[in-house]
């Protein structure tokens, strides 16, 4: 058997052990680009609280007739974790949102720092692409995507309901050994110029953890990426 391919539903499907399937979006993908047939094995997933395996019975292009195979166990990341990063150049953010999914951050809060050179941001872009990157890798959740906000609001939003890291270049000190991370915390990415002293100022203010991330210096979207796998891991 070949690769299982993995699709979220949309809201108004019911993922009973017997149905017809009349999403339009995920028929038209699966005549006339997977070209699914009858026999042909699929998962299909809510992000919410089901993950199941179907067996595709008959398929057209208007409606498709699955019969649930066996239910999956949800896999899910090991903990909560929010991803606030300065928003860069269109690509780079792609790559962040993508491989920061398949990491296992929760909700992404692009910031819009001191330094922040390029503010515009496609959200409904943003959201398909953490749909497919959950979907490609395996996970049963679906990161939700906030619209820009400043710096300056977002530490006093959440500064009292999560602990919140800072990320920065050099070696863990003997604090940082060992370090246990709790059930929910977000981390901090900053721009590619650097937070300014005021922003530096401000993390000090509200108590934000230091999180290094080692000697070498990062491009902000390798520091997210790193970010996220060093917390969630």
């Amino acid at each position: 058997m070949g690769k299982l391919h993995r699709f979220l539903t949309d809201e108004e499907t019911q993922l009973k052990k017997d149905f017809w399937l009349h999403d339009e979006a995920l028929l038209w993908q699966w005549n006339k680009v997977l070209r699914f047939t009858a026999g042909q094995q699929v998962i299909l997933f809510d992000g919410l609280q089901t993950d199941r395996l179907y067996e595709i019975i008959t398929i057209s292009q208007t409606e498709a007739h699955l019969r649930l195979i066996t239910e999956l166990e949800r896999v899910l990341p090991k903990r909560h974790v929010y991803l606030f990063w300065s928003l860069l150049k269109k690509d780079n953010n792609e790559h962040i949102l993508q491989k920061a999914t398949e990491c296992g951050i929760c909700n992404f809060i692009p910031l819009i720092t001191e330094r922040t050179i390029k503010k515009d941001f496609n959200h409904d872009r943003a959201e398909k692409i953490v749909k497919e990157a959950a979907e490609q890798c395996g996970r049963s959740d679906i990161p939700h995507v906030r619209e820009p906000v400043h710096l300056a609001k977002v530490l006093p939003e959440y500064n009292d309901k999560i602990d919140l890291f800072v990320c920065q270049k050099g070696e863990p000190d003997s604090t940082e050994a060992g370090q246990s991370f709790a059930e929910k915390l977000g981390i901090f990415i900053g721009p590619e110029g650097g937070w300014t002293d005021a922003e530096l100022q401000l993390f000090a203010d509200f108590g934000c953890s230091p999180l290094h991330l080692g000697d070498f210096t990062f491009r902000a979207e390798t520091a997210a990426i790193t970010a996220s796998y060093k917390v969630l891991n």
